[in-house]
C-alpha cells in the first residue's frame, strides 16, 4: 500500500513523484523500459521566457521554473540545468505578424525584448538570407536545457527518498473501492488512495480505463531534422531561431542545425515517427531562410505534445472521481515549467494549497483545473480528504 501512485515516468511524472517522496509513499508505474523515452526524450530543450507569454498560467509556471533550473539542489551533481543560447525572432517574407505590434506585447512582460536589424541578424546569423534579414527581436534570457540532467535528477531524487519505480510494466485496469485505488499491471497489483495521471499523450486513455472522464486532451505530432551547416561554418554560437508567425525554428544541436517546420499534426497516443512531407518541409524552411543546400538529413525523428482544448496544462483532482488526479496536457511547455508544475501538483495532492512563490505572482489553481474543461465544480481536497473520502 502506497501513498501516491504515479503514471508515467516522464518529466512531469518523475518530477512530481520527487516532490512528493520526503513526506508520502510513491511508486511510479512506467510502460517503456526506459522512462522519458517518449516527448521528454524527444524536447528541444529550450527555456523561453516568450513562450506562451500571453496564458497567465504557463508565463507564471515558466517564471518560478527559472530559479531551480538556474540552480539545482546538490544531488543533481550539475552547477545549472540552463545555458545561455538567446532567441532571434525573425519576420519571413509576407508574414501577417505585425512585429511592431507582437514586439510590444512581449515587451509588457520581457522588458529586456530588443527589435533588430539586418546587421544584429546577420551578425547572430551570418548564413541568413537576405529576405529573412529584415527584422525581427532578439531575446536574450533563453537558455538551452540539460533535459537528461534534469530528468535523471528527479528520478535519483525519487530514489533516495525513498521511492519506488517499475518500468515495463502494462496496466491492465484501474479501480477504486472504499477509498483506495488499486493499478493492476501485467505483472503485480499496487494500491493508493491517490493515482495521479501524468500519462502524457496516453493521459485520456489512462482515465477512460479507470472510469473517468476523458477531456479532450489531443496529442499533436512535430517533426525535427539535424542538418550539416556549410563547410567550415561553426553554428555553436548562433542563438535559437524562429520565425515570428511560428511557421518554423532552427536551432544549433552538437555543431549541426536542427530544423522543423513547427508541425501540429493530430496524432494517436504512439511512438511517434517522422513523415516525409513534415521532413520536407523542415529542410524546405531551413534552405528558405538559410544560404543551406541540404544534401541528406543527418537524423530525424517526432515526438507528440499533448493539448487541452484551451492549450493550457491540467493540473488538479478529477472532481467527480476521487483521489485521481491530473498533471498532463503540458503541450510544448512540460519542460521549462517541470520544477513549479512539479510543486504545485505536489503541494495539491498533499496540502490541497498553491505554493507561496506561485500565489504571489498571481497563479490561480482555476487556471490549470480540470473543472474548466468539463462543467464539474464540486471541489476534491488533498491526499488525506481523499483517502477518507
Amino acid at each position: 500500500m502506497f501513498d501516491v501512485i504515479v503514471i508515467g515516468a516522464g518529466m512531469a511524472g518523475a518530477s512530481v513523484a520527487a516532490e512528493l517522496a520526503p513526506t508520502a509513499s510513491v511508486l511510479v508505474l512506467e510502460r517503456e523500459k526506459q522512462p522519458g523515452y517518449h516527448s521528454t526524450g524527444r524536447s528541444a530543450a529550450a527555456y523561453i521566457p516568450s513562450y506562451g507569454f500571453d496564458n497567465p498560467s504557463l508565463r507564471f509556471l515558466t517564471e518560478c521554473s527559472l530559479n531551480f533550473l538556474a540552480e539545482p539542489p546538490a544531488d543533481f551533481q550539475v552547477e545549472t540545468l540552463l545555458h545561455r543560447r538567446g532567441l532571434l525572432s525573425l519576420c519571413p517574407p509576407d508574414c501577417a505578424v505585425s512585429v511592431e505590434t507582437e514586439l510590444e506585447k512581449l515587451q509588457v512582460v520581457i522588458p529586456n525584448i530588443v527589435k533588430v536589424g539586418r546587421e544584429v541578424i546577420r551578425q547572430h546569423v551570418p548564413i541568413i538570407n537576405d529576405e529573412y534579414s529584415k527584422s525581427g527581436w532578439f531575446e536574450p534570457d533563453v537558455f538551452d536545457m540539460d533535459v537528461h540532467a534534469l530528468h535523471l535528477g528527479y528520478l535519483k531524487a525519487l530514489k533516495q527518498a525513498g521511492g519506488q519505480l517499475v518500468s515495463n510494466c502494462t496496466i491492465g485496469a484501474l479501480t477504486r473501492d472504499h477509498g483506495v485505488w488499486t493499478v493492476s499491471t501485467d505483472s503485480a497489483r499496487y494500491s493508493a488512495p491517490v493515482v495521479v495521471n501524468a500519462a502524457g499523450a496516453w493521459a485520456d486513455e489512462l482515465a477512460a480505463l479507470a472510469g473517468v472522464d476523458r477531456l479532450g486532451l489531443m496529442p499533436l505530432r512535430r517533426t525535427a531534422v539535424l542538418l550539416d551547416p556549410p563547410v567550415a561554418c561553426d553554428v555553436s554560437a548562433w542563438p535559437l531561431v524562429m520565425a515570428v508567425d511560428g511557421s518554423f525554428y532552427l536551432k544549433p544541436d552538437a555543431g549541426l542545425i536542427l530544423a522543423s517546420p513547427a508541425d501540429e499534426n493530430p496524432s494517436l497516443a504512439c511512438d511517434a515517427q517522422p513523415e516525409e512531407l513534415d521532413i520536407a518541409y523542415a529542410v524546405d524552411y531551413a534552405q528558405k531562410a538559410l544560404n543551406l543546400h541540404v544534401k541528406q538529413v543527418r537524423h530525424r525523428w517526432a515526438g507528440l505534445r499533448t493539448f487541452a482544448r484551451d492549450r493550457t496544462p491540467v493540473i488538479g483532482f478529477d472532481s467527480r472521481v476521487a483521489g485521481f488526479f491530473w498533471l498532463a496536457g503540458q503541450g510544448g511547455h512540460g519542460i521549462q515549467i517541470a520544477p513549479a508544475a512539479a510543486r504545485l501538483a505536489a503541494s495539491l495532492i498533499s496540502k490541497n494549497q498553491v505554493p507561496p512563490d506561485l500565489e504571489a505572482a498571481g497563479f490561480k489553481r482555476d487556471f490549470v483545473a480540470p473543472d474548466r474543461l468539463n462543467s464539474r465544480s464540486e471541489e476534491v481536497g488533498g491526499l488525506f480528504e481523499a483517502a477518507a473520502s
